[in-house]
């Protein structure tokens, strides 16, 4: 299942999608820019599933309809407003991926490059710690292997857009 929001009272376009299909980055960059003269800069994001070193067959994302795309939507928002973007595109898959697999992406169009660059990561930054998704890995050797944790890293990247 797709879902799929666009704001209509929001001045920049904002789209969330959680889906299980896999998405091109190529299409996206190209719908969110569109018949745009005002866009100087685009930056895109693809996250990948890694396999961990040959450990993983795949990676499950599970995450609570509506909740997700709430919580990616409200962010979303406030980079456009934070950055001025003339539009911002994030993109989350669910269901079991496999290594090579593309899981998620953010991009972020502005009339500069700077913009552009900071929004896409800001969102991104916040996608990683907050955004509701749980993984579990899928073992290369069949089974189940952990749920996996938050990283120490992800909330420290995100904490550098509470200083600037």
């Amino acid at each position: 299942m797709t879902a799929r929001a666009t704001s209509s009272d929001h001045p920049a376009p904002v789209t969330v999608r959680i889906q299980a299909d896999d998405f091109s980055i190529a299409d996206e960059i190209a719908a969110l820019t569109k018949d745009r003269g005002d866009i100087g800069a685009v930056v895109s994001f693809t996250g990948l599933c890694r396999d961990e070193g040959g450990k993983l067959s795949a990676l499950e994302l599970e995450h609570y309809p509506g909740m997700a795309e709430r919580a990616i939507r409200t962010i979303a928002e406030q980079a456009v407003t934070r950055f001025s973007l003339t539009g911002i595109t994030a993109i989350h898959r669910h269901g079991a991926i496999a290594p090579g697999g593309n899981i998620v992406a953010v991009v972020a169009a502005a009339p500069h490059r700077q913009a552009a660059f900071d929004g896409a990561a800001f969102l991104m930054d916040y996608l990683k710690t907050d955004a509701p998704f749980w993984k579990k890995e899928h073992l290369a050797g069949g089974g189940t292997g952990e749920w996996v944790s938050a990283k120490d890293a992800d909330d420290a990247a995100k904490a550098r857009w509470r200083r600037s």
